[in-house]
């Protein structure tokens, strides 16, 4: 199985990208199309140059890669949907299987927010995951479920995607991963520091007036993919 796991920031990916790390069973690459998309789009992001460095540049070179076979039976892909710029192949991720995580824009708004100054629908990714759920189809999770509830919520992910269950997603070791891209030191701290899910969410976050309309124009979006989600 090659699982192509799509997300917006901010969004419990890394943890989940630990979780099936931790089976004996996966390979899992983190974020492989970053690099290809701040050549081509010529974004300023933290640690810019080193992550230009760290990984090809070419989207044709890092599909080559996400269509690859791995040592172990399976392949577990983190990926940005916004990372996914026009004209990058996507005939790769026709054969995966494609599971959309997603999680309300206010938790990801006050969160971002607070890596990174005046962020834009752009940046969170959730116009261009829809579009990639009308492409390519497949599976939608919650993240705000998963955290409520992992052991359940991955047990039913699992059965959606005919793999079975492995207790030992459920818990990592604190600290950086070897499979850590490398911009892990700016936005992975927290989870490093981490052994497993957090525990439930609390109360949706009250945003700062000037992030209200972000908040507004990423709703639709993240509400005709919340129709969809396992339960």
């Amino acid at each position: 199985m090659r699982l192509a796991m799509w997300s917006g920031p901010r969004n419990l990916s890394t943890a989940m990208m630990y979780s099936f790390g931790a089976r004996r069973d996966f390979t899992v690459m983190d974020e492989p199309f970053y690099a290809a998309h701040l050549a081509e789009s010529g974004a300023d992001h933290p640690m810019r140059d080193a992550i230009l460095a760290s990984q090809p540049n070419d989207p044709v070179a890092v599909a080559a890669q996400c269509a690859a076979s791995v040592a172990t039976p399976h392949l577990y892909m983190k990926h940005m949907p916004h990372h996914m710029l026009g004209g990058f192949p996507l005939d790769w991720a026709q054969d995966c299987v494609n599971v959309h995580l997603i999680r309300h824009p206010a938790r990801v708004i006050a969160s971002y927010a607070a890596k990174r100054e005046a962020p834009t629908l752009e940046d969170i990714g959730f116009v261009q995951q829809h579009a990639l759920y009308q492409k390519l189809g497949g599976i939608v999770i919650d993240s705000t479920d998963i955290r409520a509830d992992p052991e359940r919520m991955l047990r039913t992910l699992c059965a959606a995607i005919d793999l079975p269950f492995d207790p030992e997603m459920l818990a990592w070791p604190a600290g950086p991963r070897a499979e850590d891209g490398i911009w892990a030191k700016h936005w992975y701290a927290a989870v490093h520091k981490s052994t497993g899910f957090a525990g439930a969410e609390g109360d949706m976050p009250k945003l700062e007036p000037d992030l209200t309309p972000l908040l507004q124009d990423a709703l639709p979006y993240y509400q005709a993919l919340e129709c969809h989600k396992l339960t």
